[in-house]
């Protein structure tokens, strides 16, 4: 699912956003969402954006109707109380999309309401997630949109969420002047990673997982086959199938390739290598497999990707 599919409320006018602040006013989970919308709704006008901001307790007694609900909340937050938590959930719900951002999304997930759904989780909460009955699909992404679904890993990329939903919803002309009145120079993508060590994120909840992972981020210019994966960590391939499949939503050979295209797109950006050299040092014997791979995923080829860079 792409945030491309948010162009249904871009013609909602005028579109009524709903941010619900369960945390403190100054963690930069909230202000990196809240800031670049209110510069949006402001230069956009109340005609077209209406952009609501709520506690918790506010949010209860409010008149439904939005569009878009966030319930938003640093990670380490404390839950809210179960009652309250319960009503600002059927709260948001009621909104054409609707979601979290940092704790939201465990509070969420633990609500059962994310079951089978690709969520970006913060990092440091993979460990809360045990007791989650109805299993959401968690991914290593900065944020995603599933279906009505919408979440972020919160943090400093509560900047880029709101940054590509202002580029989804109202175009790139108001996402370029909110980005330069942040001095913002590049939003990161959905598809982009949370940039921390996979042994923090699943070095005590899945230690195979992982190994398996930390096999493939450091053999990238000669890539494993998943049976070399497997006897490495020593699963079977079915069992390191399943655990990827179910922390991180993806088959382990799929997320091998995004993990190298991941690194060409870096490269193509960071360095002056060629688009030969940099797809020989992600893996690809093949020019033409490197351009449809990064292609499919990113949506433009190594020398879009180049010419982009040079642009900028």
């Amino acid at each position: 699912m792409s945030f491309a599919n948010l162009s249904s409320l871009a013609q909602q006018h005028p579109l009524r956003m709903l941010l619900v602040n369960a945390g403190e006013a100054d963690a930069i989970t909230w202000a990196g969402l809240v800031q670049p919308l209110r510069l949006a709704a402001a230069q956009l006008g109340r005609d077209v954006l209406q952009l609501e901001t709520m506690t918790p307790a506010q949010v209860v007694l409010a008149q439904p109707g939005w569009h878009l609900a966030l319930l938003v909340a640093d990670e380490q937050q404390t839950p809210l109380p179960p009652e309250q938590c319960r009503a600002v959930i059927e709260r948001c719900r009621s909104a054409e999309y609707w979601g979290g951002v940092g704790a939201g999304v465990l509070w969420l997930a633990k609500a059962g309401l994310m079951a089978g759904v690709r969520i970006a989780l913060p990092w440091a909460l993979y460990a809360d997630t045990e007791d989650i009955t109805e299993r959401a699909i968690l991914t290593p992404h900065l944020f995603e949109l599933d279906g009505r679904h919408l979440s972020c890993c919160g943090g400093a990329a509560s900047i880029d969420f709101a940054l590509t939903l202002i580029e989804q919803l109202f175009g790139a002309g108001v996402q370029a002047t909110v980005k330069e009145s942040l001095c913002v120079e590049r939003v990161r993508g959905p598809e982009e990673r949370q940039r921390v060590a996979l042994q923090a994120r699943f070095g005590a909840l899945q230690p195979r997982l992982s190994e398996a992972v930390t096999l493939m981020e450091t053999n990238i210019e000669e890539p494993l086959s998943t049976d070399d994966i497997a006897n490495l960590v020593g699963l079977s391939r079915r069992q390191l199938e399943r655990l990827f499949k179910q922390y991180l939503g993806s088959l382990p050979s799929r997320y091998y390739l995004e993990l190298r295209l991941q690194r060409a797109r870096q490269l193509l950006l960071d360095t002056n290598h060629s688009i030969v050299q940099v797809g020989l040092m992600c893996g690809f014997s093949s020019g033409s497999h490197f351009s449809t791979a990064f292609g499919a995923l990113f949506g433009n080829t190594p020398r879009e990707e180049r010419q982009r860079k040079l642009q900028s």
